[in-house]
């Protein structure tokens, strides 16, 4: 980690170290209220998460060049910045990594001098014995993969190829040319029960890889880094949608100059991306029948261009076209400039700390002997990806304030808090009032001539001061009549 003055560099840009973007390092989240009004705490502090600057990183990367030379290449970090960097990166350098052209697109040949060889089983050997090494070597707890490197082509799924972990394991063996390297990357690091993270868009979780985390008890996540254009979209359209309002017509055009770009620049690698963003407003559209006939959905069209001089700048365009009132049309215009990779991440910090954090939850209701975890593909990460990768048969959730909510009322109840409500009944009816613990008391009052008992809607789950839940549910090993959590 880096600390750097606020000083004036040579571009218009102030470099101080933060955290900004960051889910759990730079947001709050509210523990209810009291005599003085709502009250936020650090996302962080919620549960003993890990602390990022205790993070040590290794990888792999098909280029071979050291990290001060590619943090010069990139152009991201301001000139001085990386001067001041450069004496603790330049001894940096990757692992050989997989390199198979035919999975991504061909202007990364020039990039390409740090490969691995031998055949795939070998290699998944070889990429196991590197993250031992890195484990071992390092006298790591725990280690956590997760892919940010290129986005490549879909692979094909077919029946004696992938659909089993059986079928993929033998491909393997058999040196299958339809294995993708990140699926390679998947195979190691689960069979190293090291939770997986796919941070691009492409079918890196194959329907034998899901299987193989399962049988294992592995946590993979994923798909694609939802950082901004697709996050604000998937607030938007859950804006108007749930407001009444019929999107017809999406729009979204890129374009930016990194290798991420130069990289999408190619057809089938960009045909990942455009699935990867264009489903992200499904969900929203199938929540409002009222609007939305069966199988109807708003026009989705996006476009991603290469444009080098613009570099990690990323321009993002936008239009949304909405049917209102009496044939009426709405069309907001939005316009996005940022810096890609800097949006990017805090998000991998995010991925890889709540990932960790969820490995050391289990549960059990009052009926089940032994405690268990999260199923093994983390749909409680959904947040920070395009594509969410959900389990089997499990419904999708794209809308951002569903998704982040979802995290938060999970690691409140595993605290002894309520959900997150918003009801607030404390400033909408007079004759509530607060307990000492700053939580509703059951209060009688006539409505239309009958005698209701008011709650803050959240009564079941009240807890009673010493981290047992009031309806028995309990935390940290307690079992009551409902849910026992600990971590």
């Amino acid at each position: 980690m880096f600390t750097s003055v606020g000083s004036l560099f040579y571009t218009y840009m102030t470099w101080q170290a933060n955290f900004y973007g960051s889910l759990t390092q730079a947001s709050t989240l509210s523990l209810g209220s009291d005599g003085d009004g709502e009250v936020y705490i650090p996302f962080k502090d919620i549960l003993p998460m890990v602390d990022p600057t205790d993070i040590l990183f290794d990888g792999w990367d098909i280029s071979s060049m050291n990290l001060a030379d590619a943090m010069e290449r990139a152009q991201v970090l301001d000139y001085e910045l990386q001067q001041r960097l450069r004496p603790y990166m330049k001894h940096l350098k990757p692992r050989p990594s997989i390199y198979i052209p035919s999975f991504i697109a061909a202007n990364q040949k020039d990039r390409a001098d740090n490969l691995l060889s031998g055949t795939k089983e070998e290699m998944v050997a070889k990429l196991r014995q590197d993250i031992r090494d890195f484990k071992t070597s390092k006298k790591l707890d725990k280690v956590i993969v997760l892919w940010t490197a290129n986005t490549e082509r879909f692979c094909a799924v077919e029946p004696g190829l992938n659909s089993t972990a059986k079928e993929l394991l033998d491909s393997i063996s058999k040196n299958a040319s339809e294995i993708s390297p990140s699926t390679l990357f998947a195979v190691a690091s689960i069979l190293e029960g090291c939770a997986y993270i796919n941070g691009s868009p492409q079918n890196t979780f194959v329907p034998g890889l899901i299987e193989l985390a399962t049988q294992k008890g592995v946590m993979i996540a994923g798909d694609d880094f939802k950082s901004g254009q697709t996050k604000f979209k998937s607030v938007l359209v859950d804006f108007l949608v749930s407001a009444g309002i019929k999107p017809v017509s999406i729009v979204s055009y890129n374009h930016l100059g990194n290798n991420d770009g130069k990289n999408l620049s190619a057809p089938q690698q960009f045909r990942s991306k455009e699935i990867s963003k264009s489903s992200v407003v499904d969900d929203m559209v199938e929540s409002n029948p009222i609007l939305y006939q069966d199988n109807e959905k708003p026009d989705h069209c996006v476009v991603i261009k290469y444009v080098p001089y613009v570099g990690d700048s990323k321009r993002a365009l936008d239009e949304y076209t909405s049917e209102i009132m009496m044939g009426g049309k709405n069309t907001i215009v939005l316009h996005n400039t940022c810096e890609d990779s800097l949006l990017a991440s805090p998000i991998i910090l995010d991925l890889i700390i709540l990932a960790e954090m969820c490995q050391r939850i289990t549960f059990k209701t009052e009926n089940e002997p032994e405690y268990q975890s999260f199923h093994p593909v983390l749909s409680i990460l959904s947040y920070l990806c395009k594509a969410p990768l959900v389990p089997p048969g499990a419904p999708v959730v794209n809308a951002l304030f569903k998704q982040r909510a979802c995290i938060e009322n999970i690691f409140r109840a595993c605290v002894g808090l309520p959900p997150q409500s918003h009801m607030t009944l404390e400033d909408k009816c007079s004759s509530l009032t607060l307990d000492r613990n700053g939580f509703l008391e059951k209060t009688s009052e006539l409505i239309d001539g009958h005698k209701k008992e008011l709650t803050n809607g959240s009564s079941p789950l009240v807890t009673d001061g010493s981290g047992h839940l009031t309806n028995g549910t309990a935390v940290n090993g307690h079992i009551g009549n409902g849910y026992a959590l600990q971590y």
